[in-house]
């Protein structure tokens, strides 16, 4: 699998290119990212990959064997962690420094974030049901979603769309291209939208051969 980049979700806009066609595109804000750990099929682990951090904290605001999972790490340990699945892990090293040179302005990607949690929803919101007819008899059923199901069955078929918990999933946007680089600030603008509110963690993936 491609090497993967993390980044927080700054906000929405617009660019606007030399014809003057406007381009709404989401800005995030990557992270830089430290190797903490590498995995490789050879190892007791069995699979290749790497470990990385970011956040840097005080050694008292963790655990022990949080710190301790990270006495090789130069300077304060990471508060977070995170693994991404590679091919290879022969050309990392734990303190390598991932940067930001493996995306560049015209590149496809996908992100992968968190959308936005709706709490518990009706069938209306949450799957477009129209609704029973607003006059003519209708009592107090106008958003209910009406029978659960067939009656002999004696029980509701998986499945069906009933009222329930809205959003907050695991949520990829595909094929989105890279409008804006920034490589000082680490501020890159991608075409279209993506999952998730303001400041959400978003994870940035090249597409191969695109």
């Amino acid at each position: 699998m491609a090497l993967e980049l993390l980044g927080h979700k700054v906000k929405m806009g617009n660019i606007f290119q030399d014809d003057g066609k406007r381009i709404p595109v989401t800005f995030i804000e990557l992270i830089s990212l430290t190797v903490t750990q590498v995995k490789s099929k050879d190892g007791p682990d069995k699979y290749s990959a790497i470990q990385v951090g970011w956040d840097p904290v005080e050694g008292h605001k963790l655990t022990r064997p949080e710190v301790g999972h990270q006495k090789k790490i130069d300077g304060k340990p990471r508060k977070r962690l995170t693994e991404m699945l590679v091919d290879d892990t022969s050309g990392f090293e734990i303190n390598q420094q991932l940067g930001w040179d493996i995306l560049k302005v015209g590149d496809i990607i996908d992100v992968t974030g968190t959308s936005k949690g709706r709490g518990f929803t009706g069938v209306m919101k949450r799957y477009g049901f129209r609704g029973a007819p607003a006059s003519h008899g209708t009592s107090k059923t106008h958003r209910k979603p009406m029978s659960a199901g067939a009656t002999d069955a004696a029980r509701v078929f998986k499945g069906k769309k009933n009222p329930g918990h809205m959003g907050n999933e695991r949520v990829t946007v595909k094929n989105l291209e890279i409008m804006l680089l920034d490589e000082d600030s680490g501020i890159i603008a991608v075409k279209g939208s993506v999952p998730g509110p303001t400041g959400i963690l978003v994870r940035l993936r090249p597409v191969k051969g695109a």
